[in-house]
């Protein structure tokens, strides 16, 4: 399962998706988890020192060794360069597993320990001084847009993304490379302006969204959500203990949360492995084209000198069957 968890700056989309993905690996699923927002902090939420999250290796920097690894031998793409961001697979392309290994995860991500549990960690990396002026987080975040558009997964596997904060998302086609997104709302107001704004943004896409409640502290802020939400909102996220201790570096085994807020946690992956039931590789596929030619007409032809319309195999269409299953990891 693809997934993303998105939401206004401020809203605790970080501390929810590092939670998820802690439940997720603490039931022995395999997880990849990816920090996507222009503010890196994933990393230290899943107990990470700053000095540990320094050293994550930055995906943004390897963009030319992904584009390598990817495009395999496929005929239709001339050489690493030629690739952009949306660049989709073709027959000889190569890709990508959530277990298995191979050079993109060897470079590019850490493993890391939550209650005894192993995940796999990727930053896109932080924007730097030296990018001021001369480019855009989005060229970073288009190292997850091509392991995306490359990601073959089964069911029980997820790939779980800290997405950049409000409708920044929508700058380039990886809001569409999920099963499920989730947006984390506070009770109030803006949270919910958020929430439609997403909305409307994504409602011609095809977009599974669904929203979770954050810092809910009573029942009358639980039934402002329902009000304002109405079908949309699948759970809610309490006050917590648990996230505070956290937070001031007690670092509680994961077993203290409080069960209203396991509950929620355990929702949310039924929500996403119904909507894993629910995927259509067909579609997928034809939306990771249209996005392509989009920005080879836009921008790509004239950065490359190609035309990158070429670089698209019609008789290419994503499935499950595609990989065979892999060896178990250490095998």
């Amino acid at each position: 399962m693809k997934i993303a968890f998105v939401g206004k700056g401020g809203s605790g989309k970080t501390t929810l998706s590092s939670l998820f993905i802690r439940h997720l690996a603490t039931a022995g699923s395999p997880v990849i988890a990816v920090d996507a927002d222009v503010n890196q902090h994933l990393g230290a939420a899943l107990g990470l020192s700053q000095e540990e999250c320094a050293a994550l290796p930055s995906l943004g920097a390897q963009i030319p060794a992904i584009k390598e690894y990817l495009r395999g031998q496929n005929p239709r793409i001339a050489d690493a360069a030629s690739m952009i961001k949306t660049t989709p697979p073709g027959r000889g392309s190569r890709l990508l597993r959530i277990v298995e290994e191979n050079p993109i995860y060897q470079l590019c991500a850490r493993p890391v320990s939550v209650d005894g549990a192993s995940l796999r960690l990727m930053a896109t990396g932080a924007f730097e001084e030296e990018d001021l002026g001369i480019s855009c987080y989005h060229s970073k975040v288009g190292a997850v847009e091509l392991c995306l558009n490359h990601l073959v997964d089964g069911p029980g596997e997820y790939w779980v993304t800290d997405m950049t904060a409000g409708a920044d998302s929508f700058a380039s086609g990886l809001f569409t490379r999920f099963d499920q997104t989730f947006l984390v709302c506070e009770p109030t107001l803006k949270g919910v302006s958020v929430y439609r704004q997403y909305r409307d943004y994504a409602a011609d896409y095809g977009v599974r969204l669904h929203v979770i409640g954050n810092k809910v502290e009573h029942e009358d802020d639980l039934a402002f959500l329902r009000e304002e939400l109405g079908d949309a909102l699948v759970a809610a996220f309490h006050r917590s203990s648990w996230v505070r201790r956290t937070e001031q570096g007690r670092a509680p085994a994961f077993s203290e949360l409080e069960p209203v807020n396991a509950a929620v946690l355990r929702t949310l992956q039924e929500t996403a492995d119904a909507a894993h039931a629910d995927r259509d590789w067909a579609r997928w596929t034809a939306q990771s084209v249209s996005f392509h030619l989009r920005n080879a007409e836009s921008w790509g032809n004239a950065k490359t000198g190609a035309d990158l319309a070429a670089q698209v195999d019609p008789d290419f269409v994503f499935s499950e069957e595609l990989l065979p299953l892999p060896e178990p990891l250490g095998v």
